[in-house]
This record gives C-alpha cells, sequence and structure tokens, in this order.
C-alpha cells in the first residue's frame, strides 16, 4: 500500500473517520486520530508517509500548518479582546519568556539534554497550537473568556514558539561557525525578518480587502486566490528566513478578520472545511510515520519531563504571567492546566533534530521521539479532563442545548417561555427594541441587534445554542436566517415556520429553507391566526404508562404536536419530514387551543380541592355564604 493515491485516500479516511467517531462518542478528536495514525503506520505497517512521498513530505506538511494558521487567524476579531486582552498579551510576552526559560532549564537537569538542544526545545515548547486547542474548545462547552483566551493564545503563540527556535538554532550554528559569537548578532536580524515577514503578511490581507469588495475577482476564483495568496506568502516570509512564513500568514489571517470584509462570509464554510481536512491529514500522517527507533531514547527521566512539564512548567508559566491580572484565580487556574501541544511542536522539532545532530549535538535525534511523547501526553492528560477541571473549577458554560429565536412575536414569547421554565437556555434576537419588550417585561434573555449582521456574530456567543428557530412575520426572512447559520449550528439544528411547497416553482426551494416546524408545516399567518385564538403551549411528560399515544388521546385532534424534550435537555422537534421517537422521562411540548388548557387546569383545580377537603369526588360542591345554602360548583 505504498501508492500515493492509495496512501492519501487511507489518510483521508482515517482523519475523518476518527472525528466522527470522537463526535459520535465525545472523545477528545486528536488522540482518537494519534492513534489511528500510529495504528496504520508503526504498529500495523499499513503506509509509510516518508517512503511514500519522500522529500515532498516536510512541504506538505509545512503548508498545511500555514493554512490552519491562517484559517485560525481569520477567527480572531479584536472585539473578543475587550475582557481578556491583558491575559491574551501577557501571555504572548511574559508567558513566552517564563514558558521558555522553564521549558529549557527542565530539559536540561530532568530530561538531561545538552544545553543547546535544552533551549531550543523550550522555544518550541512555548506553542500549544490551534490544531489541537480549537477541536478541543469545539467539544467542550467552556465559558467564552477562558475559551478566548486559549484560542488567542495558541494561534499567537505558534509562530512565536517557531521563531524561539529559529533565534536559538541560528545562535548555536553561528557559535559553531565562530566560537566568539554573541547573541546580539543573531537575534536583530531575525527580529528584522520577523517584522518584514509580518508586514508581507499585513499587505498580503490589504490587497484581498481592497479587490474582494469592488469585484476584482470574481466568485467562484475568490477561494483559490485567497489560498494561494496565503501559500504564496509562506514560501516567500520562508526564503527570508526559516519559520518566518508561519509569522506572515498568521498577520495575514488576522489583519483580514478585524478588516470586515464582507466578501469573507461566503468562504467561511469553504476554509473551516478544510481546516478539518487538514488536521486531521497532518495528524495522521505525522503519527504514521513514527517509528520504532524514535521511540528507544525515551526512559524514566523523559517520564518525569513529562511530569514537570504538566505539573510545573505550564502552571508556573500562567500563573506568573497573569500576576497581578483583574482574571479571576478559577480561570487561572483553568489556563494553567490546558496547553495540549500539536503539529507544530513535532513538525518543528523533527525539523531542527535534524540540523542539530548536523551541528554534532547527539541529544538532536531525541527531539523527534520526545515531541510526540509531549504531544501524546498533553492531549490524553488535558483531552480527557478539559471537562472535569472545567466543571471543579466553574468554567463551564450550561450543558444544556439551548434555544435561539429569531424574532420578537407573541408565539415566540409564549415558546421561550416555556422552555425557559423548563431549565433549557433560552435566547430572543430582535432588531426591534419596541418588539423586545415583551421578551423584557417576561424576564427573558434577549439580544437588540440584526441577527445577519456580522457585529452579531462577535457579539453573542452561539456556542450553548444548538438550535435554532426563526419564526419573524417574514417567512422570506426566516429562511434567510437559517440558510445563513445551517453551518454553524447544523442543517438539521434549523427550523423556522412554514412548510416548503415542493411543486410550486415560484416558492423557495427547501434547500435554502430550515426544516418546517410542526407536523402540519403552520406558516406565520396560521400561527398569528391561532395566537389570536388563544392558542397556548402545553408540556406533559412521558411514563412506562403513560405513552405518546396516551397524550396523543388526551390532548385530542387539535392539538399540535412541537417538540420532544429529552431528560438530558436535548431537543427534538416534530416536522413535516420527521418524527422524533418517543421515550420514557420526554416532555412533549405542544401547541393548543385555550379551552384545553382551561379544561385542565379546573381539573387540576378541583382534584386539589377535593384533596384537601377530604370529599369524595361525587360531592363535588363548595360551601356558600355563612348560615347561606350550598352552592353548586
Amino acid at each position: 500500500m505504498q501508492t500515493a493515491a492509495v496512501v492519501i485516500a487511507a489518510v483521508g479516511a482515517l482523519g475523518i473517520g476518527a472525528q466522527w467517531i470522537a463526535w459520535r462518542t465525545n472523545w477528545p478528536a486528536i488522540v482518537l486520530m494519534l492513534a489511528a495514525g500510529f495504528l496504520a503506520g508503526p504498529i500495523l505497517g499499513l503506509f509509510d508517509p516518508e517512503e511514500t512521498f519522500g522529500s515532498l513530505l516536510e512541504p506538505m506538511i509545512g503548508i498545511g500548518v500555514a493554512l490552519i494558521l491562517f484559517e485560525g487567524g481569520l477567527s480572531l476579531s479584536f472585539r473578543e479582546l475587550q475582557h481578556s486582552g491583558s491575559a491574551v498579551w501577557r501571555l504572548a510576552t511574559i508567558g513566552v519568556a517564563v514558558g521558555w526559560a522553564l521549558g529549557a532549564v527542565t530539559g536540561y537537569y530532568v530530561a538531561g539534554l545538552v544545553w543547546p538542544v535544552a533551549i531550543l526545545f523550550g522555544g518550541i515548547l512555548v506553542v500549544t497550537g490551534p490544531t489541537v486547542v480549537l477541536p478541543l474548545l469545539r467539544q467542550s462547552n467552556v465559558q467564552t473568556r477562558p475559551a478566548s483566551i486559549l484560542k488567542w493564545e495558541a494561534i499567537v503563540n505558534d509562530p512565536t514558539g517557531a521563531l524561539c527556535a529559529v533565534i536559538a538554532y541560528e545562535y548555536f550554528r553561528k557559535v559553531a561557525e565562530s566560537p566568539g559569537a554573541s547573541l546580539f548578532e543573531v537575534v536583530p536580524p531575525l527580529i528584522v525578518a520577523a517584522v518584514i515577514s509580518g508586514l508581507i503578511g499585513y499587505a498580503a490581507a490589504w490587497i484581498i480587502s481592497y479587490l474582494f469588495p469592488r469585484g476584482a475577482v470574481p466568485e467562484y476564483l475568490k477561494v483559490p486566490v485567497l489560498f494561494s495568496l496565503v501559500i504564496a506568502v509562506f514560501v516567500v516570509c520562508n526564503m527570508i528566513e526559516h519559520e518566518a512564513g508561519l509569522v506572515a500568514v498568521t498577520v495575514m489571517g488576522v489583519a483580514l478578520a478585524n478588516m470586515d470584509v464582507s466578501s469573507l462570509r461566503s468562504i467561511h464554510p469553504f476554509k473551516e472545511n478544510i481546516a478539518v481536512l487538514l488536521v486531521s491529514g497532518i495528524f495522521i500522517l505525522l503519527s504514521a510515520s513514527l517509528s520504532y527507533d524514535d521511540l528507544q531514547y525515551l526512559n524514566w527521566r523523559f517520564g518525569a519531563f513529562l511530569l514537570a512539564l504538566l505539573f510545573f512548567v505550564r502552571p508556573a508559566t500562567v500563573l506568573i504571567s497573569l500576576l497581578g491580572s483583574p482574571l479571576p484565580w478559577n480561570e487561572r487556574l483553568f489556563l494553567a492546566w490546558i496547553a495540549p501541544r500539536g503539529i507544530v511542536l513535532v513538525a518543528i522539532s523533527g525539523l531542527f533534530a535534524l540540523r542539530l545532530s548536523e551541528l554534532g549535538y547527539g541529544d538532536g535525534n531525541v527531539l523527534i521521539g520526545l515531541s510526540f511523547a509531549v504531544v501524546v501526553a498533553t492531549i490524553v492528560a488535558h483531552g480527557f479532563t478539559v471537562d472535569l477541571v472545567a466543571k471543579l473549577l466553574k468554567v463551564k458554560g450550561t450543558d444544556r442545548p439551548g434555544l435561539i429565536i429569531a424574532g420578537s412575536t407573541p408565539w415566540t414569547i409564549a415558546l421561550a417561555k416555556q422552555m425557559h421554565a423548563l431549565k433549557t437556555p433560552v435566547m430572543i434576537v430582535d432588531s426591534s427594541w419596541q418588539r423586545l419588550a415583551a421578551a423584557r417585561r417576561e424576564g427573558l434573555p434577549y439580544y437588540h441587534g440584526e441577527f445577519l449582521n456580522e457585529a452579531t456574530e462577535h457579539n453573542l456567543d452561539l456556542n450553548p445554542y444548538q438550535v435554532l428557530v426563526a419564526a419573524t412575520d417574514n417567512e422570506a426572512y426566516n429562511a434567510l436566517v437559517c440558510n445563513e447559520f445551517a453551518h454553524e449550528i447544523g442543517r438539521d439544528s434549523v427550523y423556522q415556520l412554514g412548510e416548503a411547497v415542493e411543486d410550486d416553482r415560484r416558492a423557495l426551494p427547501g434547500s435554502l429553507r430550515g426544516r418546517a416546524l410542526f407536523e402540519s408545516g403552520f406558516g406565520v399567518a396560521e400561527v398569528d391566526q391561532r395566537q389570536k385564538e388563544g392558542w397556548v403551549f402545553r408540556r406533559t411528560k412521558l411514563t412506562e404508562e403513560f405513552t405518546i399515544d396516551d397524550a396523543r388521546e388526551k390532548l385530542g385532534e387539535k392539538a399540535n404536536m412541537l417538540l420532544l424534550l429529552r431528560e438530558n435537555g436535548t431537543m427534538r422537534f416534530f416536522t413535516h419530514a420527521a418524527r422524533p421517537e418517543p421515550r420514557p422521562g420526554d416532555i412533549v411540548i405542544t401547541y393548543t387551543p385555550q379551552h384545553l388548557k382551561r379544561a385542565e387546569a379546573e381539573s387540576a383545580k378541583r382534584e386539589a380541592g377535593q384533596k384537601d377537603a377530604g370529599k369524595k369526588p361525587s360531592d363535588n360542591r363548595e360551601p356558600g355564604p355563612a348560615g347561606g345554602k350550598p352552592k353548586p360548583a
């Protein structure tokens, strides 16, 4: 199985398969990808990436890392720094210096590396990496501020760690050539190269921001032009200085993210898909490239080094960096624990291991196995404990899936009240302050702003909400909202009022709409009419004895079932095309005429009165005024 096409297909299948299993099981995707690659490579020997791709493997991985860093930079908005900016800058400056020093000292005294190798490896260890942090945050529901800090630190420190390694290598190379060389002969040229690379990245971002909105690039070429330019910037800046391309593409991504280029909104789904494919592929390739020879250097000293890295280097780096910071202590401790390493650590370690060996440092070969050991240890330790630590330190968001509603109407207010009473996180979004008055009176969470405005994505955290219901008085707008957020929330989790008419060529096609609410596919006008007639939402608890058929019989033909609420908070909607399978313990939310609600309330009131008075059900009368005759109930 050594043909390149077969290996590429196998890498894709293993990577995406591992991601899918992670989605189904809630296991850390990175752990499964590492295991899949290691199983296919050194254990079963199905393929060897180095043998298959040869000298192309390193540039392939380098370009992949560059595209991942660029995509990560596109997700960084300076608006996020309003509440976490000081912590990010501290970790990107003080944290880098402290982490580098502690990593080098630990590598020398605990791992037993020679000083040059320990110093270079300490510089590489300041990276955390978006390839591991972003999937980790995607799977765990961490509060917005600590999640934002981890994301910024991962993306900013990736090129910083690479530059630290370059500085260390260039210094030791200079010393090998000229034993009297000083650090000042090496560092200034590298800083200049990094600054030039950053300016090139910013210039590339400005070119995109100028050309795209003016129609200079057709829509179908925007993605190819953008990614080709990213690769070109990366390669050109690497020709200026090793790994300077990582700085350039990161600056390019962050600059574009904050230039408010509306034309980039349409490529967001594509770039995210590319990032998932690249992360999956690179992790499989790197873990499959590992050999038993790379692991033969590992011994008890390296085990002690990993423990020191987890329980001393990272906590000390974060706590020292954040001294005097307004960040709460529980968030500091959470940040002090979470620091998984990923692709950049392995790729840079493998690159410099060869170069250090050429300079005569024997421990250089150790870096390959040690870097993989660090990746595996940190991913397993942090991937499997992030939820537990977040809960213990109270930085975890709500576990129950939330419902976000577009449009503040009497119907959506009634639905939000019902779901809010059932402890489901709810958010009503509307651009009209007047229409939101009802939500404010009811004490319901709301957001005042246009749902489709890009500012909403920056100011409203959508992570807690797994379901979207668009129910404004405009069905076309509802379809637009569903289509816009389908890629983020999921096509199967966006709903709207009204049913698509498949054979009507004048109507919006179903592919552009959300799923229709209710089995009958009520439209906006029908819901409006029923709301005026006094229809209400009710909830009914299902048990082993009281099944969905019993509920239908009790509620009557006019009642319309809207959704099932599972015990864990998951929502399953009844639509014209899907009917979820009810289970005991589910709560059925129905939309019913008012008289059903009133009859049930009166029945419950009578039963409560009979119980309190200790009377038989047949004696259905209540006492009248003193000295008078009893009056009928």
